[in-house]
């Protein structure tokens, strides 16, 4: 069976706010472990004010005190914004409070606007171009090698996985390259998940860390008991997206009946594109979705985001997906 995840980015709703998305986040680790979803994983993004996860590693450990054997981690940290050190520091010590549970997953992107960016790491902007160099630092500070000045503490010789994120092709292919495992962002740049899949698994090499292509896909999945109540429930995910891509983004807005009518002809090919990956609809159209999305793209794991401005909604559509993955 392909494992599925959850993908979590603490979302705060109108109305709403952190401390009660910390807590539905806390509620759904609970639940996502009791259905037998594989990762929780948590994502990085600042100045948004739908998402409560900015503070990444400190919410990974609050999830991991209330859960007991799904694996938590970060999807991802955003890379440029941080020393190398510090993540292998935050990510050692998880490693160390919770063994052999805890994933790290780096992606380039700020996470944020360019101002925000700055205001993040004030002795210099985060250079995307140095990732790669910035990938092999991090790796450095977990392998430990002998005669290292600086070391990880804790850090240093723990064993946490690192993943590469991507919504382009740069991500695969460093990836490919360190023999390192891949997530793809189909979840909200599905334009280039084929052809990101192939240079992956064709440029693969074999390392000391993965011996074969591992490819897990993000995914939005709204399922409710019908399709016509997915549907209602999934536009307060689209309206979060359009008020993002205007420049203005909003806490999460409850449904909106109709909302896709009032948009312009090029924000509603927009949204058509961003979710071209989505599934949404009722447990029947869930399941086949899924399959056809397997079997389209032989996945190796399914992370699933969900957006539901309703927590007991989102709590349902978690539900049905586990059904539809049994």
């Amino acid at each position: 069976m392909v494992p599925f995840s959850v993908l979590d980015l603490s979302p705060i709703v109108e109305g709403g706010d952190a401390a009660q998305a910390l807590q539905n986040t806390l509620d759904l680790a609970r639940h996502a472990e009791r259905l037998g979803y594989h990762r929780y994983w948590l994502a990085e993004h600042h100045n948004i004010p739908s998402v409560a996860s900015a503070a990444t590693a400190v919410v990974i450990a609050a999830v991991g005190m209330v859960t007991n054997s799904i694996r938590i981690g970060a999807g991802g940290i955003m890379l440029p914004n941080h020393a190398p050190l510090v993540i292998a520091e935050q990510f050692g010590t998880l490693e160390s409070l919770f063994p052999a549970r805890v994933d790290l997953a780096l992606g380039r992107a700020p996470g944020s606007d360019q101002a925000t960016a700055r205001a993040m790491r004030r002795t210099r902007v985060g250079d995307a171009d140095a990732f790669p160099q910035d990938v092999l630092e991090l790796m450095m500070y977990f392998a430990a090698p002998p005669g290292q000045h600086v070391k990880a503490v804790p850090g240093a010789g723990l064993d946490v996985p690192i993943w590469i994120l991507g919504s382009s092709l740069f991500g695969a292919q460093l990836a490919a390259e360190l023999g390192l495992p891949y997530a793809f962002a189909s979840h909200f740049a599905p334009a280039h998940l084929m052809d990101a899949i192939q240079v992956y698994r064709s440029r693969f090499r074999p390392s000391r860390h993965l011996a074969t292509p591992y490819v897990m896909l993000g995914i939005n999945i709204t399922a409710a008991d019908t399709d016509e109540e997915a549907r209602w429930l999934f536009t307060s995910t689209e309206q979060s997206f359009a008020n993002l891509r205007r420049g203005t983004p909003t806490p999460v807005p409850p449904p909106k009946a109709g909302f896709r009518e009032t948009l312009s002809e090029a924000e509603q090919w927009q949204l058509d594109e961003i979710f071209s990956a989505a599934i949404v609809g009722g447990p029947d159209t869930v399941r086949r979705r899924i399959r056809e999305f397997l079997d389209r793209t032989n996945a190796d794991e399914l992370i699933v985001a969900a957006q539901t401005f309703d927590h007991r909604a989102r709590l349902r559509s978690y539900e049905i997906v586990a059904d539809a993955r049994d």
